[in-house]
């Protein structure tokens, strides 16, 4: 029996970083788990964070998911970040889940956030449960 470790890889906020994550979805097709956009707020303003998750690679226990955190304002019409994200989605046939979470400042540290979040995607069975 082994531990499955689920760790949060943060990537940056900007274009760039958007279509790193868009590459490493697109290079890693058949391990997408899931792909998701998170909706926070803070200060009555609304962010989007995006994220894919991958199944580990054969045997190993390490369960990756990439995210880019909070750097996508909740503006109309639909920014270019979120919809290159929605694109690229789209042409690999993966349906994002849409959740709102809290904000990460809500948080006294960074991996408290993280901790919370794969705390939802678990209680949802969006992610596999540690084994």
């Amino acid at each position: 029996m082994f531990s499955l470790i689920q760790r949060f890889i943060e990537l940056g906020e900007g274009y760039g970083d958007i279509f790193e994550l868009c590459e490493l979805a697109r290079l890693n097709q058949n391990r997408i788990h899931r792909a998701f956009i998170f909706k926070s707020k803070k200060d009555n303003k609304e962010n989007y964070s995006i994220a894919v998750a991958l199944k580990p690679i054969n045997s190993a226990n390490f369960f990756p998911i990439y995210i880019c955190r909070e750097g996508i304002p909740n503006i109309n019409p639909v920014p270019q970040r979120l919809s290159t994200f929605q694109n690229a989605l789209k042409e690999l046939q993966v349906e994002p889940v849409q959740l709102e979470i809290k904000h990460s400042s809500t948080f006294v540290d960074r991996e408290l956030f993280y901790h919370y979040v794969i705390g939802i995607l678990r209680l949802n069975h969006l992610i596999p449960p540690l084994q």
